[in-house]
């Protein structure tokens, strides 16, 4: 199996760790358990005296590290790669309006925290339930919420 991380450049990695940490519910601080590869890799740098203000953990340790790399300059043009973020849980049994009311309200959180809203992607045909709404964070780097 291989590991990863997901590298974001950046120019502010605090911010954007702040942004993220919420969006996600990853933590700066790689958790004890599982111990996995990746998980005691970080805690023995944690050990060595360094700091992780560039980087996020899932603290179930299932999901890939997240790097946010400074660089000096800003964003430009659009991402190549894009992180997708499910309040639903793609559980294909709510309704739509269960749907729309979930994504708005984790929207709603994220636009409160920093994130920009570019456009929203709803069809009012009940058969078609889909729905997600496309973001920037604080940086620019589109995301979107469904």
């Amino acid at each position: 199996m291989a590991f990863f991380q997901i590298t974001i450049d950046c120019l502010d990695p605090p911010a954007l760790v702040r942004f993220w940490s919420v969006a996600l519910g990853y933590t700066p601080v790689p958790p004890a358990e599982p111990d996995t590869p990746w998980n005691r890799h970080y805690r023995g740098r944690l050990g060595a005296g360094e700091s992780f203000d560039n980087r996020l953990f899932d603290p179930e340790g299932l999901r890939p590290p997240i790097w946010f790399q400074q660089v000096p300059e800003p964003k430009a043009g659009k991402n190549r790669v894009h992180l997708d973020v499910y309040p639903t849980a793609r559980d294909d049994s709510l309704t739509q309006g269960e749907r729309v009311a979930r994504v708005d309200a984790r929207v709603d959180e994220l636009v409160a925290l920093g994130a920009a809203v570019q456009w929203r992607d709803r069809d009012d045909d009940p058969a078609d339930p889909y729905y997600y709404v496309v973001l920037q964070d604080p940086e620019g780097n589109e995301f979107c919420v469904s």
